[in-house]
């Protein structure tokens, strides 16, 4: 059903996992495809914008998790039909369905293919995108399995949809060669109209071949039959119709004449266009033979670009597998396009970007320096960070959230480990307000103002939201607390107490850590409930994620991040750690907390009012999960840490692929909790590539894993393998040189290290030598 084939996954099967799909983009747009053929896609302008649209009026939204797929929802569809006899079938599946005898979906790094069989005919697809441009080039071939010579009609349909109420319209145009459908964007502001003007309004089908007949109008495509059975396939050719204020579409016929074996082939452009101009630039640029071979090589230089620092050989093939060809590209996606926004919320922003530190440093580099440009005169971090002129915060952005300062320290501190990039603290940065500071003094700043953002107990508010984004009512009145902010705060002081100590100045260090103690005490001393520590208090002095609570009784994240700021003793650890294996371990992950709300509470927000097991009321949300492997390995837990991290990855048995519905090519943002609750539907994927998580988990089977971490002197040496795991290797690339690193456990106390065959002091490689490669034999306990 599954196989994984060099750098591609190969799903042989349209049913088992029907939501199962792959994901493609380039600088200025991106699209999520599933194995059945329905499509999501979105393009910048500057704003994200559509150029595929639902048959309906749309809301503007974010890509929504565990999206519901309907017959109409816009895909990308190839009817084939078998002229003399009339038998129909699509492909990729949808949406005439009926069965297939061969399917084949196969998911690569530049592009996505299917194989699909029927009737003896075959027909293969390929999509991948141009690196710069937003259009969508396709490839088909169709080919005669039968012994005898076919007449086969082939109708590539493209959705284009409810473009506008103000204006929509569509035509096959010789001049262009291809079906254009133009639109204008709805506006009634004045000044909408100045912002408008340029936008591409108009979706363009593109066809290298001309083709024998066309349509253009839904309505008439479809006719009686709807999209399963249209009736404008039963004809001989098609009406070549227009669309005069009616909903478009792009569906374009080729007949073809094929002897016993031969194949047919045949390029497709769809995609946004501004004018004709435009339109012909795109054709000209793209649509040929040599102009899909520039696309895919460009593709695949750019995606070697992202290609990661690491490589490893386990006794877990799939977990190679993913780590080695797909987890640096998910990386790579987040840090590069920013998630396709222009207003990134802060924190996401710098968690993508310290990703981005093991990929691409110069990035990541940038990125910091450019996020505090935008810090307030306060120290505070605005909720989002705008990456052009004329951008401003939507959205989750107008929200106030209190976490994002906490993000500096914790993400720089990756990208200082792994490039020793010092230099960085005392790069001038300009404010909005002409202010000019050093970047050391503004994270110095911030976190002065989480020092100071605290109530007379000393703990962190929260006001409408901390790292959980729905959690918007514990402190709107202005008195709530967070507890996770608060032991969050303690380790961002702790790690720039160690910024400060390397860089000498040991009275801003001691400062720091009597900050961080502050923080911990006040934790222990308010929030520490006998097993676990509270999620918070709320305006009305009650404290909630607490053992006395029916639901939303423990949260992950306070524990997690007490781990790493200190605030709990072993004692508590172990007491921990205890009641997150009884309460929120799952075989799909461990939960975010448990167990969900099943009904408003105004004293928490909305998270308690998503449905159970779903996004943050109660899921396996990925990005609170990481964050506990990560506090798992500071800890030295690594049995617990390797277990929750591989079960962040769908498989490897064939029960849980079904379970998941996701193919191993991405983590989501969740997999569905309420575990105890709703068994049916837990694990289910939200399908969902935009995560925070990813980052981690790179930091994670580096650093963790691996044991591989850089620092300000060179590469400390600390792999923590699962206990049955005999050995593992890997190829490490750091700061210009390569290690190639063979781990096995012996007879030793301590990690013992040796390089190029001399027997080291002590486990870490000093003075790296740019272009050298090093070759590191580890034993561990």
């Amino acid at each position: 059903m599954l196989h994984p084939q060099d750098d591609r996954y190969v799903l042989t099967s349209p049913t088992a996992m029907p939501q199962a799909g792959g994901f493609l983009w380039n600088r200025h747009m991106m699209i999520q495809v599933t194995c059945r053929g329905y499509a999501t896609a979105q393009f910048m302008q500057p704003e994200p914008a559509k150029y595929s649209h639902a048959p309906n009026l749309e809301a503007k939204s974010f890509m929504q998790p565990e999206q519901a797929y309907y017959a109409h929802h816009p895909g990308r569809f190839f009817y084939v039909k078998d002229e003399e006899t009339g038998e129909l079938f699509s492909a990729p599946y949808e949406p005439v369905r009926g069965g297939v005898e061969r399917f084949e979906f196969s998911v690569g790094h530049q592009d996505l293919r299917w194989t699909v069989e029927k009737f003896g005919v075959r027909i293969e697809l390929t999509l991948t995108l141009p690196l710069e441009d937003v259009a969508e080039l396709w490839t088909f071939n169709v080919t005669n399995l039968s012994d005898r010579p076919r007449k086969i009609s082939v109708y590539p349909y493209f959705t284009i949809g409810y473009m506008s109420w103000m204006n929509q319209s569509a035509e096959y145009r010789h001049d262009l060669g291809g079906i254009v459908a133009s639109s204008v964007t709805p506006y009634q502001k004045l000044e909408d109209y100045f912002k408008n003007r340029l936008f591409k309004d108009r979706t363009v089908l593109l066809c290298e071949t001309a083709p024998d007949a066309w349509e253009v109008n839904q309505a008439a495509f479809e006719g009686e039959g709807g999209l399963h059975a249209p009736s404008a396939v039963d004809g001989e050719r098609l009406a070549c119709g227009d669309a005069r204020y009616e909903t478009p579409v792009g569906v374009v016929q080729y007949r073809v004449k094929l002897a016993p074996g031969a194949n047919e082939q045949r390029r497709l452009l769809f995609g946004p266009a501004f004018d004709d101009a435009k339109i012909a630039q795109l054709r000209a640029r793209h649509l040929s033979e040599s102009g899909f071979v520039l696309a895919a090589r460009d593709q695949e230089a750019y995606q070697r670009e992202g290609a990661g620092v690491l490589s490893i050989a386990t006794p877990d093939q799939e977990l190679d597998n993913f780590v080695n060809r797909w987890l640096a590209r998910q990386v790579y996606y987040h840090g590069d396009v920013n998630r396709l926004s222009t207003d990134p919320q802060t924190r996401n922003y710098l968690q993508d970007n310290m990703g981005m530190a093991y990929v691409k440093p110069a990035s990541s580099r940038a990125a910091f320096l450019h996020a505090l440009t935008q810090q307030e005169a306060s120290g505070a971090m605005p909720d989002g960070i705008l990456l052009f002129e004329g951008a401003q915060l939507k959205y989750i952005n107008q929200i106030p959230h209190t976490d994002h300062c906490v993000w500096l320290p914790v993400c720089l501190r990756a990208y200082l480990d792994e490039t020793g990039d010092d230099a960085i603290l005392d790069e001038p940065v300009t404010s909005h307000d002409g202010s000019v500071k050093s970047a050391f003094e503004r994270i110095t700043l911030a976190m002065d103002w989480l020092l100071h953002k605290r109530d007379a107990r000393g703990l962190s508010y929260i006001e409408q939201g901390d790292w959980c984004d729905p959690m918007n009512m514990v402190g709107y009145k202005g008195r709530g607390v967070s507890g996770w902010l608060t032991v969050a705060a303690g380790y961002a002081l702790a790690l720039w107490a160690e910024v400060c100590e390397r860089r000498g100045d040991a009275a801003l260090a001691a400062r720091m850590r009597a900050g961080v103690e502050d923080l911990n005490r006040a934790a222990n001393t308010h929030l520490w409930d006998g097993n676990w520590y509270a999620r918070g208090i709320t305006d009305d002095d009650v404290k909630f994620g607490v053992a006395q609570d029916v639901e939303g009784r423990i949260y992950l994240n306070p524990q997690s991040w007490s781990f790493l700021s200190g605030a709990a003793n072993s004692e508590q650890r172990s007491r921990m750690l205890a009641q997150i294996d009884a309460q929120l371990a799952t075989p799909y992950g461990v939960q975010m907390f448990a167990p969900p709300y099943s009904k408003m509470r105004e004293d928490v927000g909305r998270v308690t009012q998503k449905h159970p097991g779903s996004a943050e009321n109660g899921a396996v949300y990925n990005h609170a999960a990481v964050f506990y492997i990560y506090s798992l390995y500071a800890i030295g837990e690594s049995g617990r840490a390797f277990d929750a991290l591989r079960k962040m990855i769908p498989g490897p048995d064939t029960d849980d692929y079904l379970r998941r519905g996701q193919l191993p090519v991405f983590i989501p943002n969740y997999y569905r909790g309420a575990y105890k609750e709703y068994p049916r539907t837990a694990g289910r994927s939200s399908q969902l590539f935009n995560t925070g998580t990813v980052a981690w988990v790179y930091r994670c089977v580096i650093e963790g894993l691996c044991g591989l971490k850089g620092d300000g002197n060179g590469l400390a040496v600390n792999p923590q393998l699962p206990p049955h795991w005999p050995g593992m290797s890997a190829t490490r690339r750091f700061r210009g040189a390569v290690f190639e690193v063979e781990i096995k456990r012996g007879p030793v106390d301590q990690v013992t290290v040796r390089c190029n065959g001399t027997m080291l002091s002590a486990a870490r490689i000093d003075n790296i030598e740019a272009g050298r490669t090093y070759r590191l034999e580890v034993t561990i306990p």
